[in-house]
């Protein structure tokens, strides 16, 4: 049975909705989203590997990554998290940051919530992605957004395949 994928904008309420499943129980997809030892091998779509500087998985806390390139050069990013049901959803923000985890006000920002359901030997992962204004939505499809996210789930997809043999 393929896995559903689903990638749609809404320009009218500057937002992103993504619908994914992955082959595998919640659990382990909620530790691929959750933990940095995990994201770090996933999260960057290829030939690119994202980079934890630190993460502190709970309300208020941080992600500082950074998604390194082939040639080495590094585009930092920090999430906040605010809140956390375990194994069913979190929310956040997103925005890109300096090696400091200094926001970069002159990129887009996001919010993101993000709810994983359980169906059985598959998990649904679904996104909302909210930005306060079109440009920076726009800004953000231009930088390869979709492209990107597809790539990097796809990365994932490949993970989840080796950990579950």
């Amino acid at each position: 049975m393929p896995l559903a994928f689903d990638f749609q904008v809404d320009k009218e309420n500057n937002s992103i909705s993504i619908l994914r499943e992955f082959a595998a129980g919640r659990d382990l997809v909620w530790d691929a989203y959750t933990k940095s030892e995990i994201l770090d091998q996933w999260w960057a779509p290829k030939p690119w590997k994202a980079r934890t500087r630190s993460q502190d998985f709970r309300p208020g806390g941080f992600w500082h990554y950074a998604m390194v390139g082939p040639e080495g050069e590094e585009h930092w990013a920090v999430a906040e998290y605010k809140t956390i049901q375990p194994r069913d959803r979190f929310t956040g923000t997103d925005a890109f940051a300096d090696l400091a985890g200094n926001i970069d006000t002159s990129l887009p920002v996001s919010s993101w919530e993000v709810t994983f359901t359980d169906l059985g030997k598959r998990t649904r992962v679904e996104f909302i992605i909210r930005f306060d204004e079109l440009a920076q939505l726009e800004t953000t499809l231009q930088m390869g957004f979709k492209e990107g996210m597809t790539m990097a789930m796809e990365g994932l997809d490949e993970l989840l395949a080796t950990v579950q043999k």
